[in-house]
């Protein structure tokens, strides 16, 4: 497998096993992006939409062109906005940080859930990979919450953006990345995770810590930076 550089932006940082009171709020707010809490994964996508709109930290991330793509949780599910990917994707969108919301990206088959494996247990990028399917009929026939901005997209310089709650490595990103490219070998393909992790060892000075990076296939696995 060939799987392309994957650039990838994120707004809040936690360290799962630090100490202190800001460690603590980290693993608050993951708590609750994890549940879907109605109340706060609106506030959560708020907190994106100012340091877009108000500070301009991501706005090289989204954009009135941008089609967002949330990234199914581990076992397969049903349409409809019942995974956390999916209903942060909406979220954004009805703020106004994208055009549209194509669910497109499918299990085919459950994998292992991360935050419940052992490190040396967890899926690799080809499991990933090859759990994932696409399906494009709904952004062929009718686009999902779009309008003459996303046709136009569609048809030259489509800009997809993969959403998900939380980026650890980056190998469910960088397996859903390659999937993506397949289906649409001419579009601009990046990630969005609301929360990144934080390596053992790195300090978490405040939740709050947009960033952007890159996940790359290095040595048969992923790798992300920062």
């Amino acid at each position: 497998m060939s799987f392309p550089v994957l650039r990838f932006a994120s707004c809040f940082a936690y360290s799962p096993e630090g100490n202190g009171s800001v460690c603590d709020e980290g693993r608050s707010l993951c708590a609750r992006l994890k549940a879907a809490d109605p109340i706060w994964l609106p506030r959560l996508a708020a907190s994106a939409w100012l340091e877009t709109v108000g500070h301009g930290r991501l706005a090289a991330v989204f954009g009135d062109t941008v089609i967002l793509v949330p990234v199914p949780g581990s076992t397969p599910g049903v349409r409809g906005a019942g995974w956390v990917g999916q209903r942060l994707a909406w979220c954004l969108k009805e703020i106004g940080l994208a055009a549209a919301v194509w669910p497109v990206l499918r299990r085919r088959h459950a994998v292992r859930k991360s935050a419940f494996a052992p490190a040396g247990q967890r899926p690799t990028v080809l499991d990933h990979y090859g759990s994932f399917s696409v399906d494009r009929a709904p952004c062929e026939c009718a686009p999902i919450g779009g309008g003459d901005a996303v046709r136009g997209a569609y048809g030259i310089d489509l800009r997809m953006m993969l959403v998900d709650d939380v980026i650890t490595r980056g190998r469910t990103l960088l397996a859903a990345a390659a999937r993506l490219r397949e289906a649409f070998p001419g579009a601009q393909i990046r990630a969005f995770a609301l929360l990144r992790t934080l390596a053992r060892g790195e300090t978490l000075d405040q939740v709050l810590d947009p960033c952007e990076g890159e996940v790359r296939w290095v040595l048969g696995d992923a790798r992300r930076a920062p």
